[in-house]
């Protein structure tokens, strides 16, 4: 352990955390006074104040606290012989015992949460509190006291959802347990530790897949709060938990890793969890919830200098969620096995808001004012109203209308409106538009093609090989994604996605229970065991390339698509285990003003299968007014659906006011069809209620035939497009360069931009553009200026060269890892990515 400790404080030291946490114990009555503070600033937190409760503003989210305790007593009055609450069958599904203890906290909650404009009969209800403390007494001595029976199911709840509702009861009642059972706490506290398998010693163990990122923050605040209700006997363990939570604030670098972790944010913004999972709209806003929530628990003591990390949680926020979110909605492809959940993207960015009101208190002058502004900006552009009352806090309801309320903060993006953001570390592309933003999903041999888990996301297989979601502004984004998109639409035919044409089953259907169980296997399957991870849960892919450049506003990315882990190792893998074998493609996607082009080559399937490529997938209300419109490559016009030779195809819906563009800029004929699909959103996870979903679901498909040497074609998505717009383009700005599996690329005339992808090694040339190996480039020229982006998407090349032809340029400004250099018939630019992670590397040239 001493050699942990050592790399621990190393990371902590070279991050500039180490102070955070002060060094050295102070004075009884200090540290009284300290713990003191820290329990009442966490009853604030979940209980509110006098101050706040006494504005009209938190009279939803009181009232909600009152109705849920009031529903629990019932419960318990109703109970039957063997039960705590009425119907609550226990002793063998964990996720019913976590219930249980999320019901006594719901009913301790009550009696600690002051109503000064509408008091409330439970408010201070000592009998109250006993009932609750009896029912502490009662699962302990039952179902959690005895270590050997428990610890069955999902690791999650024995390990941090049960003992997060134990951690804050034990908060909200420590005077009465005090009076009434003293011995409780240490009792649960005991308990809690030994529940703690994953850890060493009943405490965290930082070198353990289990205690990482917010799964960590999570551990950590719940030992944080246990300490607390100890007295001086648990400050020891305040201290111990504070400095472990700290390494979720180190950026990842993946080339000088702590303990082995890859979970956490990442220097370009990307937020992983599960080692390889692209999850910032899940884990990470968990993460940046329970963080937020730790530096206003220890708001005012001296367990920690918190000011020092708002800085790293504001860029959190700046870079890491702001662009995933569009319109009060958090976008598709950072949600894992969430995409499947029936609460919305506009839930999920909720959580994000309270989270940055909290923030913006603790932040100070110009980054309090940028994140106040941001808080009125998702007000002002979300689609769907934000209902302050599933705020965890009332306070936060209260500081949530201070700021909506505060004239002089104009609301305020933390991003630009136009802006192009490579997610590399994650495998991701953001591009966003006045009227639209482009999100897109790829997947390598670093991140996963997908999330399965816990019969969530039962159909999932190709959500990391290319999908993606265009988002369309003004439009209510449940009427176009969220779980109806997955449950309506085909799981072969996500937009965006090339895949055989073949019939798979999911996980449940397989093997007849939501994982993979095999123990006695070399390998070792059981539900939450590394082989389940790798090969069930979240595989990655096989390839290599996957990533893109960014210049300005303007972006590229590429990936070359290819099976899954669990394909390539499928000799090693128990005979009864099924696999799936992917289709081929080398694709890029090039990132403009009005379109995104999309070219493909070696599309196909090595073993003969037929393939379709979805073009795009849009869903509409059954009611909606949409209509077709089109022109073939002979000029004529042409409505849909249908397959046609089109040269450009509009899809409109006027009882929406949107509509996209298709122009196909070298394609075969285009599958298009249009009809109402109905399915139940069970379908897609198995916890979801049944209940049917219909939705007129729009398909652009370009087929590939079985046995069909491998197509290539090209194509540009024009969100929001008019017919006339889309006439422009037959003799547009628009031209393919290059596109095969070597190199692709495209020329916008009126942008003076050049976008390119080598996939391969060699010399690459196209337009007076030479590229060394693979790589992703951008040149722009815009009067005598050059400029140039460009980045490593093997993320494994020391050094990328590109020449320029033409007359020698000279540099205005570089990166320090560009080198320019003169050579016969142009400008050489050299730029070292070693150990870049696929950062984007840019130079401006002038004559």
């Amino acid at each position: 352990m001493e050699i942990t400790r050592r790399r621990l404080l190393s990371a902590l030291s070279a991050a500039g955390l180490l102070a955070v946490v002060p060094v050295g114990r102070a004075d009884a009555a200090t540290a009284a006074a300290d713990r003191a503070r820290l329990l009442a600033n966490t009853v604030a937190v979940f209980a509110g104040t006098e101050e706040s409760n006494a504005r009209p503003e938190t009279a939803a989210k009181l009232a909600a606290v009152d109705k849920a305790a009031r529903a629990d007593l019932k419960a318990m009055d109703d109970a039957g012989e063997g039960e705590l609450f009425a119907g609550l069958v226990l002793g063998t599904d964990e996720a019913s015992l976590n219930t249980a203890y999320r019901k006594l906290y719901e009913m301790a909650l009550a009696t600690r949460t002051p109503n000064p404009r509408a008091p409330s009969d439970l408010y201070g209800d000592t009998a109250v509190q006993r009932r609750v403390i009896d029912g502490l007494v009662w699962l302990h001595e039952r179902y959690y006291g005895d270590q050997s029976k428990g610890y069955y199911g999902n690791w999650f709840h024995w390990e941090i959802g049960i003992p997060q509702h134990i951690s804050r009861t034990l908060v909200l009642l420590v005077d009465e347990l005090g009076t009434y059972r003293p011995e409780l706490i240490r009792t649960y506290v005991a308990s809690m530790d030994a529940y703690l398998r994953n850890g060493t010693d009943g405490d965290v163990n930082l070198d353990s897949r289990f205690h990482t990122g917010a799964n960590l923050a999570d551990i950590t605040t719940n030992r944080v709060l246990q300490g607390a209700v100890l007295g001086e006997a648990g400050e020891a363990r305040i201290r111990k938990a504070l400095t472990d939570q700290l390494t979720v604030f180190v950026t990842i670098d993946p080339y000088h890793l702590n303990h082995g972790v890859t979970d956490g944010y990442y220097a370009d913004g990307s937020f992983i969890q599960h080692a390889s999972v692209a999850y910032t709209g899940s884990y990470g806003k968990g993460l940046l919830t329970r963080v937020v929530q730790t530096l206003k628990i220890l708001d005012g003591t001296g367990f920690a200098h918190g000011q020092e990390l708002v800085p790293t949680v504001h860029g959190w926020v700046r870079d890491g969620f702001a662009p995933l979110i569009f319109e009060g909605w958090m976008m598709e492809i950072v949600k894992g096995r969430a995409v499947a959940r029936t609460d919305s993207g506009y839930t999920d960015v909720a959580v994000v808001v309270e989270a940055v009101v909290d923030l913006s208190t603790l932040a100070t002058g110009a980054d309090a004012t940028a994140l106040k502004g941001y808080v009125k900006h998702v007000r002002a552009t979300s689609r769907a109203a934000l209902d302050p009352a599933r705020f965890v806090s009332p306070v936060s309801v209260v500081r949530y209308a201070d700021i909506i309320g505060d004239a002089s903060v104009p609301p305020a993006d933390l991003n630009p409106a136009a802006r192009s953001v490579a997610f590399n570390a994650m495998d991701k592309t953001v591009h966003r538009r006045p009227g639209y933003a482009f999100a897109l999903a790829r997947s390598s041999d670093r991140i996963s093609k997908y999330e399965y888990m816990n019969g969530e996301n039962l159909m999932p297989w190709f959500q990391g090989d290319g999908a993606h979601y265009l988002y369309l502004a003004g439009q209510d984004q449940t009427q176009a994604y969220g779980v109806d998109y997955y449950t309506t639409v085909s799981p072969y035919g996500l937009a965006g996605v090339t895949a055989p044409v073949e019939q798979r089953r999911t996980v449940p259907e397989l093997y007849g229970t939501p994982y993979y169980d095999n123990p006695g296997h070399p390998l070792h399957f059981t539900s939450s065991s590394e082989s389940q991870n790798k090969y069930v849960y979240f595989p990655r892919g096989t390839n290599r390339y996957s990533g893109g450049a960014v210049l300005g506003a303007y972006g590229a990315a590429g990936a070359v698509q290819s099976s899954d882990v669990a394909y390539h190792d499928r000799a090693l893998l128990p005979e009864d285990f099924v696999v799936y074998r992917g289709a081929t493609s080398t694709k890029s996607w090039f990132l403009l003003d009005d379109e995104i082009v999309v070219l493909a080559a070696d599309v196909g399937d090595a073993a003969g299968r037929a393939v379709t490529t979805t073009v795009d997938a849009r869903t509409a209300a059954p009611g909606d007014r949409t209509a077709l419109t089109g022109v073939l490559r002979d000029g004529r016009p042409w409505t849909g659906p249908g397959t046609a030779d089109l040269r450009w195809l509009r899809y409109a819906n006027a009882t929406r006011g949107t509509s996209v563009g298709y122009v196909f800029l070298d394609a075969p004929r285009v599958r298009v069809t249009e009809e109402p699909v109905t399915r139940s959103r069970r379908v897609v996870r198995t916890a979801n209620p049944d209940t049917p979903v219909t939705r007129s679901v729009l398909a652009v498909t370009l087929d590939g035939a079985a046995g069909a040497r491998p197509g290539r074609f090209a194509y540009a998505l024009v969100p929001n497009a008019g017919e006339d717009q889309l006439r422009a383009h037959h003799h547009g700005p628009l031209r393919v360069l290059a596109n095969s599996r070597h190199l692709q690329a495209v020329t916008h005339t009126d942008l003076g931009l050049t976008a390119a992808n080598s996939f391969t090694g060699g010399r690459h040339e196209t337009a007076g553009l030479r590229v060394d190996g693979p790589a992703s480039v951008l040149v722009r020229r815009v009067g005598a200026a050059t400029s140039v982006a460009v980045s490593d998407p093997t993320m494994g090349r020391d050094t990328v060269t590109v020449l320029l032809r033409g007359r020698a340029l000279r540099t205005v400004t570089a990166d320090p890892e560009v080198r320019v250099s003169r050579t016969p018939g142009g400008t050489r630019v050299e730029v070292n990515t070693r150990h870049a992670y696929g950062r984007s590397f840019t130079v401006t040239l002038r004559g």
